[in-house]
Protein backbone atom coordinates (compact mmCIF):
# COMPACT_ATOMS: atom_id res chain seq x y z
CA UNK A 1 0.00 0.00 0.00
CA UNK A 2 1.39 3.34 -1.01
CA UNK A 3 2.19 5.64 1.87
CA UNK A 4 0.16 8.81 1.90
CA UNK A 5 1.43 11.96 3.51
CA UNK A 6 -0.69 13.54 6.21
CA UNK A 7 -1.39 16.40 3.78
CA UNK A 8 -2.84 14.02 1.19
CA UNK A 9 -4.95 12.29 3.82
CA UNK A 10 -6.28 15.62 5.05
CA UNK A 11 -7.02 16.71 1.48
CA UNK A 12 -8.98 13.51 0.98
CA UNK A 13 -10.92 14.18 4.21
CA UNK A 14 -11.66 17.77 3.14
CA UNK A 15 -12.91 16.55 -0.23
CA UNK A 16 -15.31 14.11 1.40
CA UNK A 17 -16.53 16.71 3.90
CA UNK A 18 -17.09 19.15 1.05
CA UNK A 19 -19.22 16.51 -0.72
CA UNK A 20 -21.20 15.99 2.50
CA UNK A 21 -21.80 19.75 2.86
CA UNK A 22 -23.24 19.80 -0.67
CA UNK A 23 -24.94 16.42 -0.69
CA UNK A 24 -28.02 17.53 -2.65
CA UNK A 25 -27.91 18.34 -6.38
CA UNK A 26 -27.93 22.03 -7.29
CA UNK A 27 -31.32 21.62 -8.97
CA UNK A 28 -32.87 20.44 -5.68
CA UNK A 29 -31.13 23.17 -3.70
CA UNK A 30 -32.51 25.86 -6.01
CA UNK A 31 -36.00 24.37 -5.83
CA UNK A 32 -35.89 24.47 -2.01
CA UNK A 33 -34.80 28.12 -2.04
CA UNK A 34 -37.39 29.04 -4.68
CA UNK A 35 -40.09 27.75 -2.35
CA UNK A 36 -38.83 30.18 0.28
CA UNK A 37 -37.46 27.31 2.36
CA UNK A 38 -34.08 27.08 4.06
CA UNK A 39 -31.73 24.15 3.58
CA UNK A 40 -31.20 21.61 6.37
CA UNK A 41 -27.90 23.17 7.45
CA UNK A 42 -29.16 26.75 7.16
CA UNK A 43 -31.92 25.86 9.62
CA UNK A 44 -29.43 24.43 12.10
CA UNK A 45 -27.24 27.53 11.76
CA UNK A 46 -30.24 29.79 12.35
CA UNK A 47 -31.43 27.85 15.40
CA UNK A 48 -28.15 27.23 17.23
CA UNK A 49 -25.67 29.69 18.72
CA UNK A 50 -23.11 30.72 16.11
CA UNK A 51 -20.30 28.20 15.67
CA UNK A 52 -21.68 25.82 18.29
CA UNK A 53 -22.85 23.00 16.00
CA UNK A 54 -20.93 19.72 16.31
CA UNK A 55 -21.93 17.31 13.57
CA UNK A 56 -21.84 13.54 13.85
CA UNK A 57 -22.21 10.89 11.14
CA UNK A 58 -21.38 13.41 8.43
CA UNK A 59 -19.87 10.71 6.22
CA UNK A 60 -22.59 8.09 6.71
CA UNK A 61 -24.24 6.79 3.52
CA UNK A 62 -26.76 4.13 2.64
CA UNK A 63 -25.76 0.55 2.01
CA UNK A 64 -28.99 -0.58 0.32
CA UNK A 65 -26.96 -1.56 -2.74
CA UNK A 66 -29.63 -3.83 -4.20
CA UNK A 67 -32.41 -1.24 -3.86
CA UNK A 68 -31.85 0.27 -7.28
CA UNK A 69 -30.67 3.62 -5.85
CA UNK A 70 -27.47 4.39 -7.76
CA UNK A 71 -26.20 7.47 -5.91
CA UNK A 72 -24.78 7.21 -2.39
CA UNK A 73 -24.52 10.80 -1.14
CA UNK A 74 -22.92 11.49 2.23
CA UNK A 75 -25.26 12.29 5.21
CA UNK A 76 -27.98 10.09 3.61
CA UNK A 77 -30.51 12.92 3.79
CA UNK A 78 -30.33 14.00 7.44
CA UNK A 79 -27.89 16.22 9.35
CA UNK A 80 -27.40 15.30 13.02
CA UNK A 81 -25.41 16.59 15.99
CA UNK A 82 -25.52 18.94 18.94
CA UNK A 83 -24.89 22.56 19.80
CA UNK A 84 -26.22 25.27 22.08
CA UNK A 85 -29.19 27.63 22.20
CA UNK A 86 -28.55 30.63 24.49
CA UNK A 87 -25.53 28.71 25.79
CA UNK A 88 -27.56 25.62 26.75
CA UNK A 89 -26.89 22.23 25.16
CA UNK A 90 -29.43 20.80 22.68
CA UNK A 91 -29.41 17.93 20.20
CA UNK A 92 -30.80 18.29 16.71
CA UNK A 93 -31.56 16.39 13.54
CA UNK A 94 -32.47 18.22 10.36
CA UNK A 95 -33.99 16.34 7.45
CA UNK A 96 -32.58 17.34 4.06
CA UNK A 97 -35.23 17.53 1.35
CA UNK A 98 -32.54 17.94 -1.33
CA UNK A 99 -31.28 14.38 -0.75
CA UNK A 100 -33.80 11.67 -1.72
CA UNK A 101 -36.58 14.14 -0.83
CA UNK A 102 -35.66 13.71 2.84
CA UNK A 103 -37.03 10.15 2.74
CA UNK A 104 -36.03 7.86 5.59
CA UNK A 105 -33.93 4.76 4.98
CA UNK A 106 -31.97 2.50 7.30
CA UNK A 107 -28.83 4.65 7.66
CA UNK A 108 -30.85 7.88 7.92
CA UNK A 109 -32.82 6.27 10.79
CA UNK A 110 -29.68 4.96 12.51
CA UNK A 111 -28.31 8.52 12.55
CA UNK A 112 -31.52 9.87 14.09
CA UNK A 113 -31.65 7.04 16.64
CA UNK A 114 -28.02 7.63 17.62
CA UNK A 115 -28.55 11.33 18.30
CA UNK A 116 -31.76 10.57 20.24
CA UNK A 117 -29.87 8.07 22.42
CA UNK A 118 -27.18 10.67 23.10
CA UNK A 119 -29.75 13.33 24.00
CA UNK A 120 -31.44 11.00 26.48
CA UNK A 121 -28.19 9.80 28.06
CA UNK A 122 -26.80 13.30 28.67
CA UNK A 123 -30.18 14.86 29.48
CA UNK A 124 -30.63 17.62 26.91
CA UNK A 125 -33.58 18.66 24.70
CA UNK A 126 -34.06 16.87 21.36
CA UNK A 127 -35.18 19.06 18.46
CA UNK A 128 -36.29 17.48 15.20
CA UNK A 129 -36.45 19.66 12.06
CA UNK A 130 -38.76 17.68 9.79
CA UNK A 131 -38.89 18.17 6.02
CA UNK A 132 -39.14 14.79 4.34
CA UNK A 133 -41.17 12.53 2.12
CA UNK A 134 -41.66 9.71 4.62
CA UNK A 135 -40.35 6.16 4.24
CA UNK A 136 -37.85 5.45 1.43
CA UNK A 137 -39.95 3.13 -0.71
CA UNK A 138 -36.94 1.41 -2.31
CA UNK A 139 -35.75 0.22 1.11
CA UNK A 140 -39.14 -1.32 1.83
CA UNK A 141 -39.81 -2.93 5.19
CA UNK A 142 -36.35 -1.92 6.46
CA UNK A 143 -37.42 1.72 6.51
CA UNK A 144 -40.68 0.84 8.29
CA UNK A 145 -38.78 -1.04 10.99
CA UNK A 146 -36.45 1.94 11.29
CA UNK A 147 -39.42 4.22 12.07
CA UNK A 148 -40.39 1.93 14.92
CA UNK A 149 -36.97 2.42 16.49
CA UNK A 150 -37.49 6.20 16.42
CA UNK A 151 -41.00 6.01 17.93
CA UNK A 152 -39.72 3.70 20.66
CA UNK A 153 -37.04 6.23 21.60
CA UNK A 154 -39.58 9.09 21.59
CA UNK A 155 -41.60 7.24 24.19
CA UNK A 156 -38.52 6.29 26.24
CA UNK A 157 -37.45 9.94 26.34
CA UNK A 158 -40.94 11.24 27.13
CA UNK A 159 -41.04 13.21 30.37
CA UNK A 160 -37.26 12.92 30.75
CA UNK A 161 -36.04 15.42 28.15
CA UNK A 162 -38.09 18.02 26.28
CA UNK A 163 -38.79 16.83 22.73
CA UNK A 164 -39.64 19.45 20.13
CA UNK A 165 -40.75 18.79 16.55
CA UNK A 166 -40.56 21.50 13.92
CA UNK A 167 -42.46 20.72 10.72
CA UNK A 168 -40.89 22.69 7.85
CA UNK A 169 -42.24 20.79 4.84
CA UNK A 170 -44.16 17.58 4.22
CA UNK A 171 -44.62 15.06 7.06
CA UNK A 172 -46.88 12.21 6.01
CA UNK A 173 -47.87 8.63 6.75
CA UNK A 174 -45.93 6.92 9.55
CA UNK A 175 -43.59 9.92 9.78
CA UNK A 176 -46.25 11.94 11.65
CA UNK A 177 -46.14 9.69 14.69
CA UNK A 178 -42.71 10.71 15.93
CA UNK A 179 -43.78 14.38 16.14
CA UNK A 180 -47.13 13.30 17.61
CA UNK A 181 -45.37 11.66 20.58
CA UNK A 182 -43.11 14.66 21.21
CA UNK A 183 -44.08 17.45 23.61
CA UNK A 184 -44.47 20.35 21.17
CA UNK A 185 -45.11 20.63 17.44
CA UNK A 186 -44.32 23.81 15.49
CA UNK A 187 -45.66 24.38 11.97
CA UNK A 188 -45.16 27.06 9.30
CA UNK A 189 -48.22 28.51 7.58
CA UNK A 190 -48.63 27.49 3.94
CA UNK A 191 -45.39 25.48 3.72
CA UNK A 192 -45.67 22.62 6.22
CA UNK A 193 -48.17 19.77 6.05
CA UNK A 194 -48.98 16.77 8.22
CA UNK A 195 -51.39 13.98 7.41
CA UNK A 196 -51.70 10.21 7.61
CA UNK A 197 -53.15 9.89 4.10
CA UNK A 198 -52.83 12.55 1.41
CA UNK A 199 -55.58 14.28 -0.59
CA UNK A 200 -55.41 11.76 -3.47
CA UNK A 201 -55.97 8.73 -1.26
CA UNK A 202 -58.71 10.56 0.66
CA UNK A 203 -60.46 11.29 -2.65
CA UNK A 204 -60.15 7.65 -3.81
CA UNK A 205 -61.34 6.10 -0.56
CA UNK A 206 -63.98 8.51 0.73
CA UNK A 207 -64.79 10.64 -2.32
CA UNK A 208 -64.00 13.81 -0.34
CA UNK A 209 -62.32 16.62 -2.27
CA UNK A 210 -59.79 18.43 -0.12
CA UNK A 211 -56.68 20.50 -0.77
CA UNK A 212 -53.29 19.79 0.79
CA UNK A 213 -53.55 22.96 2.89
CA UNK A 214 -57.10 22.22 4.14
CA UNK A 215 -56.26 18.63 4.97
CA UNK A 216 -52.94 18.99 6.72
CA UNK A 217 -51.89 22.62 6.80
CA UNK A 218 -50.81 24.62 9.83
CA UNK A 219 -54.15 26.41 10.09
CA UNK A 220 -56.14 23.15 10.23
CA UNK A 221 -53.83 21.51 12.74
CA UNK A 222 -53.62 24.56 15.00
CA UNK A 223 -57.36 25.29 15.09
CA UNK A 224 -59.27 22.08 14.25
CA UNK A 225 -57.24 19.02 15.25
CA UNK A 226 -55.10 20.39 18.08
CA UNK A 227 -52.01 18.74 16.58
CA UNK A 228 -49.88 21.86 16.07
CA UNK A 229 -48.96 23.55 19.35
CA UNK A 230 -47.44 26.67 17.81
CA UNK A 231 -47.66 28.18 14.33
CA UNK A 232 -45.58 30.87 12.64
CA UNK A 233 -45.69 32.79 9.36
CA UNK A 234 -42.12 31.90 8.34
CA UNK A 235 -39.36 29.41 9.16
CA UNK A 236 -37.38 32.13 10.93
CA UNK A 237 -40.35 33.12 13.10
CA UNK A 238 -40.95 29.49 14.05
CA UNK A 239 -37.29 28.84 14.92
CA UNK A 240 -37.26 32.02 17.04
CA UNK A 241 -40.31 30.67 18.90
CA UNK A 242 -38.47 27.37 19.52
CA UNK A 243 -35.68 29.33 21.22
CA UNK A 244 -38.25 31.28 23.27
CA UNK A 245 -39.94 28.03 24.36
CA UNK A 246 -36.59 26.53 25.41
CA UNK A 247 -36.06 29.51 27.73
CA UNK A 248 -38.99 28.26 29.86
CA UNK A 249 -37.98 24.59 29.96
CA UNK A 250 -35.40 22.70 32.00
CA UNK A 251 -32.86 20.61 30.08
CA UNK A 252 -34.27 17.45 31.65
CA UNK A 253 -36.58 16.21 34.40
CA UNK A 254 -33.81 16.22 37.05
CA UNK A 255 -33.14 19.93 36.64
CA UNK A 256 -35.23 22.96 37.50
CA UNK A 257 -36.34 25.34 34.72
CA UNK A 258 -33.97 28.28 34.12
CA UNK A 259 -34.33 31.32 36.38
CA UNK A 260 -33.79 34.85 35.09
CA UNK A 261 -33.55 37.81 37.47
CA UNK A 262 -36.72 39.86 36.95
CA UNK A 263 -36.97 43.64 36.78
CA UNK A 264 -40.71 43.37 37.53
CA UNK A 265 -41.34 44.03 41.26
CA UNK A 266 -42.62 40.88 42.98
CA UNK A 267 -44.71 43.03 45.37
CA UNK A 268 -46.27 45.10 42.59
CA UNK A 269 -49.93 45.85 43.31
CA UNK A 270 -52.07 45.13 40.25
CA UNK A 271 -54.70 47.86 40.52
CA UNK A 272 -56.10 46.99 37.06
CA UNK A 273 -57.48 43.70 38.40
CA UNK A 274 -59.95 45.54 40.63
CA UNK A 275 -61.81 46.71 37.54
CA UNK A 276 -61.23 43.84 35.10
CA UNK A 277 -64.49 42.03 35.90
CA UNK A 278 -67.66 43.40 34.27
CA UNK A 279 -70.56 44.40 36.56
CA UNK A 280 -72.72 41.42 35.59
CA UNK A 281 -71.49 37.82 36.03
CA UNK A 282 -73.14 37.10 32.67
CA UNK A 283 -70.73 39.40 30.84
CA UNK A 284 -67.42 38.06 29.54
CA UNK A 285 -63.89 39.43 30.03
CA UNK A 286 -60.56 38.28 28.63
CA UNK A 287 -58.72 35.92 30.98
CA UNK A 288 -55.51 36.63 29.05
CA UNK A 289 -55.74 40.20 30.33
CA UNK A 290 -55.79 38.91 33.93
CA UNK A 291 -52.80 36.65 33.22
CA UNK A 292 -50.92 39.47 31.48
CA UNK A 293 -51.33 41.78 34.49
CA UNK A 294 -50.08 39.16 36.96
CA UNK A 295 -47.02 37.63 35.25
CA UNK A 296 -43.59 39.22 34.83
CA UNK A 297 -43.63 42.02 32.22
CA UNK A 298 -46.87 40.61 30.77
CA UNK A 299 -44.83 37.97 28.88
CA UNK A 300 -46.97 34.93 28.11
CA UNK A 301 -46.25 32.18 25.58
CA UNK A 302 -49.64 30.71 24.81
CA UNK A 303 -49.96 26.95 24.18
CA UNK A 304 -52.33 25.84 21.39
CA UNK A 305 -53.75 29.40 21.21
CA UNK A 306 -56.10 28.68 18.29
CA UNK A 307 -57.60 25.39 19.51
CA UNK A 308 -60.14 24.91 22.33
CA UNK A 309 -60.03 28.63 23.06
CA UNK A 310 -62.43 28.31 26.00
CA UNK A 311 -59.36 27.44 28.05
CA UNK A 312 -56.08 29.37 28.02
CA UNK A 313 -52.76 27.62 28.73
CA UNK A 314 -49.20 28.83 28.42
CA UNK A 315 -45.81 29.59 29.91
CA UNK A 316 -44.87 32.72 31.83
CA UNK A 317 -42.56 33.81 34.63
CA UNK A 318 -43.22 34.98 38.17
CA UNK A 319 -40.28 36.67 39.89
CA UNK A 320 -38.09 35.18 37.12
CA UNK A 321 -39.24 31.57 37.68
CA UNK A 322 -41.12 29.61 34.99
CA UNK A 323 -44.78 28.81 35.67
CA UNK A 324 -47.42 27.05 33.61
CA UNK A 325 -50.67 29.02 33.58
CA UNK A 326 -54.14 27.56 32.98
CA UNK A 327 -57.29 29.70 32.95
CA UNK A 328 -60.89 29.36 31.84
CA UNK A 329 -61.69 31.89 29.10
CA UNK A 330 -65.11 33.57 29.61
CA UNK A 331 -64.78 35.15 26.13
CA UNK A 332 -65.33 31.76 24.43
CA UNK A 333 -68.37 29.58 25.24
CA UNK A 334 -68.52 31.36 28.62
CA UNK A 335 -65.38 29.41 29.63
CA UNK A 336 -67.11 26.03 29.95
CA UNK A 337 -65.09 22.83 29.98
CA UNK A 338 -65.76 20.63 26.97
CA UNK A 339 -64.02 17.70 25.24
CA UNK A 340 -61.31 19.71 23.49
CA UNK A 341 -60.52 22.13 26.31
CA UNK A 342 -60.27 19.27 28.83
CA UNK A 343 -57.81 17.40 26.57
CA UNK A 344 -55.76 20.52 25.85
CA UNK A 345 -55.42 21.51 29.52
CA UNK A 346 -54.78 17.90 30.64
CA UNK A 347 -51.86 17.55 28.26
CA UNK A 348 -50.47 20.92 29.29
CA UNK A 349 -50.75 20.12 33.01
CA UNK A 350 -48.99 16.76 32.55
CA UNK A 351 -46.22 18.42 30.49
CA UNK A 352 -45.61 20.98 33.25
CA UNK A 353 -45.67 18.29 35.92
CA UNK A 354 -43.13 16.16 34.01
CA UNK A 355 -40.69 19.08 33.83
CA UNK A 356 -41.06 20.55 37.35
CA UNK A 357 -42.95 23.63 36.18
CA UNK A 358 -45.28 24.96 38.92
CA UNK A 359 -48.93 25.45 37.94
CA UNK A 360 -51.01 28.61 38.38
CA UNK A 361 -54.72 28.12 37.64
CA UNK A 362 -57.27 30.92 37.20
CA UNK A 363 -60.80 29.63 37.71
CA UNK A 364 -63.97 31.06 36.19
CA UNK A 365 -65.96 28.04 35.11
CA UNK A 366 -69.75 27.75 34.83
CA UNK A 367 -69.63 23.97 34.32
CA UNK A 368 -69.19 21.33 31.66
CA UNK A 369 -70.67 21.87 28.19
CA UNK A 370 -74.08 20.17 27.98
CA UNK A 371 -75.38 18.43 24.82
CA UNK A 372 -75.74 15.18 22.94
CA UNK A 373 -72.52 15.71 20.93
CA UNK A 374 -70.53 16.20 24.11
CA UNK A 375 -72.02 13.19 25.91
CA UNK A 376 -71.68 10.88 22.90
CA UNK A 377 -68.19 12.22 22.24
CA UNK A 378 -67.17 11.16 25.75
CA UNK A 379 -67.07 14.36 27.79
CA UNK A 380 -67.06 12.16 30.90
CA UNK A 381 -63.90 10.42 29.71
CA UNK A 382 -62.19 13.57 28.47
CA UNK A 383 -63.16 15.70 31.48
CA UNK A 384 -61.70 12.93 33.65
CA UNK A 385 -58.34 13.39 31.88
CA UNK A 386 -58.04 16.93 33.25
CA UNK A 387 -59.15 15.81 36.69
CA UNK A 388 -56.59 12.98 36.57
CA UNK A 389 -53.82 15.31 35.38
CA UNK A 390 -54.33 17.73 38.27
CA UNK A 391 -54.70 14.96 40.89
CA UNK A 392 -51.48 13.36 39.63
CA UNK A 393 -49.40 16.56 39.49
CA UNK A 394 -46.84 16.90 42.27
CA UNK A 395 -45.43 20.30 41.27
CA UNK A 396 -46.37 23.36 43.35
CA UNK A 397 -49.98 24.29 42.49
CA UNK A 398 -51.84 27.51 43.24
CA UNK A 399 -55.36 28.36 42.11
CA UNK A 400 -57.12 31.72 42.03
CA UNK A 401 -60.92 31.77 41.71
CA UNK A 402 -61.87 35.02 40.01
CA UNK A 403 -65.59 34.50 39.51
CA UNK A 404 -67.62 31.34 38.84
CA UNK A 405 -66.70 27.99 40.33
CA UNK A 406 -69.75 25.84 39.73
CA UNK A 407 -70.30 22.13 40.22
CA UNK A 408 -67.93 19.36 39.17
CA UNK A 409 -66.04 21.76 36.90
CA UNK A 410 -64.94 23.76 39.97
CA UNK A 411 -63.58 20.57 41.57
CA UNK A 412 -61.71 19.64 38.37
CA UNK A 413 -60.07 23.07 38.02
CA UNK A 414 -57.36 22.41 40.63
CA UNK A 415 -59.54 22.84 43.70
CA UNK A 416 -58.09 22.33 47.17
CA UNK A 417 -59.70 18.87 47.40
CA UNK A 418 -57.77 17.51 44.39
CA UNK A 419 -54.44 18.61 45.79
CA UNK A 420 -53.98 22.30 45.08
CA UNK A 421 -51.39 23.58 47.60
CA UNK A 422 -52.87 27.06 47.93
CA UNK A 423 -56.24 28.34 46.80
CA UNK A 424 -57.16 32.02 46.76
CA UNK A 425 -60.50 33.61 45.87
CA UNK A 426 -61.36 37.13 44.85
CA UNK A 427 -64.35 38.68 46.67
CA UNK A 428 -66.24 38.25 43.35
CA UNK A 429 -65.89 34.44 43.50
CA UNK A 430 -69.09 32.39 43.39
CA UNK A 431 -68.56 28.85 44.66
CA UNK A 432 -71.70 26.75 44.36
CA UNK A 433 -73.08 23.49 43.03
CA UNK A 434 -74.73 25.38 40.19
CA UNK A 435 -75.64 28.90 39.06
CA UNK A 436 -78.32 30.78 41.04
CA UNK A 437 -80.97 30.49 38.27
CA UNK A 438 -80.66 26.71 37.99
CA UNK A 439 -80.49 26.23 41.75
CA UNK A 440 -83.64 28.27 42.43
CA UNK A 441 -85.52 26.37 39.72
CA UNK A 442 -84.77 23.10 41.51
CA UNK A 443 -84.92 24.09 45.20
CA UNK A 444 -88.02 26.31 44.93
CA UNK A 445 -89.95 24.54 42.16
CA UNK A 446 -93.10 24.18 44.30
CA UNK A 447 -92.97 27.77 45.61
CA UNK A 448 -92.67 29.09 42.05
CA UNK A 449 -95.58 26.95 40.80
CA UNK A 450 -97.84 28.30 43.57
CA UNK A 451 -96.75 31.97 43.33
CA UNK A 452 -99.18 34.62 42.05
CA UNK A 453 -96.39 36.26 40.05
CA UNK A 454 -93.84 33.46 39.34
CA UNK A 455 -91.37 35.73 37.53
CA UNK A 456 -91.19 38.31 40.34
CA UNK A 457 -90.89 35.53 42.90
CA UNK A 458 -88.11 33.89 40.85
CA UNK A 459 -86.11 37.11 40.69
CA UNK A 460 -86.49 37.61 44.44
CA UNK A 461 -85.35 34.05 45.19
CA UNK A 462 -82.41 34.29 42.73
CA UNK A 463 -81.25 37.47 44.47
CA UNK A 464 -81.62 35.79 47.87
CA UNK A 465 -79.69 32.71 46.73
CA UNK A 466 -76.94 34.84 45.14
CA UNK A 467 -76.56 36.84 48.33
CA UNK A 468 -76.48 33.71 50.49
CA UNK A 469 -74.44 31.23 48.42
CA UNK A 470 -72.73 32.80 45.39
CA UNK A 471 -69.76 34.13 47.36
CA UNK A 472 -66.40 32.85 48.58
CA UNK A 473 -67.09 33.12 52.31
CA UNK A 474 -68.66 29.72 53.03
CA UNK A 475 -65.65 28.10 51.30
CA UNK A 476 -63.32 30.36 53.31
CA UNK A 477 -65.04 29.40 56.59
CA UNK A 478 -64.48 25.72 55.79
CA UNK A 479 -60.88 26.23 54.62
CA UNK A 480 -61.69 25.15 51.03
CA UNK A 481 -59.98 28.36 49.98
CA UNK A 482 -56.96 29.58 51.93
CA UNK A 483 -57.83 33.23 51.67
CA UNK A 484 -60.13 35.76 50.07
CA UNK A 485 -57.81 38.37 48.59
CA UNK A 486 -57.96 41.81 47.04
CA UNK A 487 -57.49 41.18 43.28
CA UNK A 488 -54.71 43.79 43.32
CA UNK A 489 -52.70 41.51 45.65
CA UNK A 490 -52.88 38.52 43.28
CA UNK A 491 -49.33 38.86 41.94
CA UNK A 492 -47.63 39.29 45.32
CA UNK A 493 -49.67 36.51 46.98
CA UNK A 494 -48.99 34.04 44.19
CA UNK A 495 -45.25 34.82 44.09
CA UNK A 496 -45.00 34.44 47.88
CA UNK A 497 -46.91 31.17 47.62
CA UNK A 498 -44.59 29.71 44.99
CA UNK A 499 -41.56 30.87 46.97
CA UNK A 500 -42.90 28.94 49.97
CA UNK A 501 -43.61 25.86 47.82
CA UNK A 502 -40.21 25.73 46.15
CA UNK A 503 -39.09 22.99 48.53
CA UNK A 504 -42.28 20.95 48.14
CA UNK A 505 -41.55 17.20 48.02
CA UNK A 506 -44.03 14.42 47.42
CA UNK A 507 -43.19 10.73 47.75
CA UNK A 508 -45.16 8.70 45.24
CA UNK A 509 -46.10 5.06 45.82
CA UNK A 510 -44.29 2.53 43.63
CA UNK A 511 -46.17 1.63 40.47
CA UNK A 512 -45.43 1.31 36.78
CA UNK A 513 -47.87 4.12 35.97
CA UNK A 514 -51.49 4.96 36.58
CA UNK A 515 -54.16 4.28 33.98
CA UNK A 516 -55.30 7.66 32.70
CA UNK A 517 -58.80 7.61 31.12
CA UNK A 518 -57.57 8.18 27.56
Amino acid sequence: MAEHTMRELLDELDKRKEQALHAGPERAVNRQHDKGKMLARERIDYLLDEGSFQEIDMLARHRALDSGIEERPYTDGVVTGWGTVDGRKVFVFSQDFTVFGGALGEVFAEKVQKVMDLALSVGAPMIGLNDGAGARIQEGVVSLDSYGGIFYRNVKSSGIIPQISVILGPCAGGAVYSPAITDFIFMVQESSHMFITGPDVVKTVTGEDVTLEELGGARSHSSKSGVATFVGASEEEVLDEVKYLLSFLPSNNQEMPPHFPSADDSNRMVEELRSVLPPSPKQPYDMREVIGHVVDNGDFMEYLPHWAQNIVCGFARLDGHTVGVVGNQPMVLAGVLDIDSSSKAARFVRTCDAFSIPLLTFVDVPGFQPGIDQEYGGIIRHGAKLLYAYCEATVPRISVITRKGYGGAYVVMDSKSVGSDLSFAWPTAELAVMGPEGAVGIIHRKTLEEADDPEAKRLELVEQYTEQYANPYIAAERGYVDGVIDPAETRSKVIAGFELLRTKREELPRRKHGVIPL
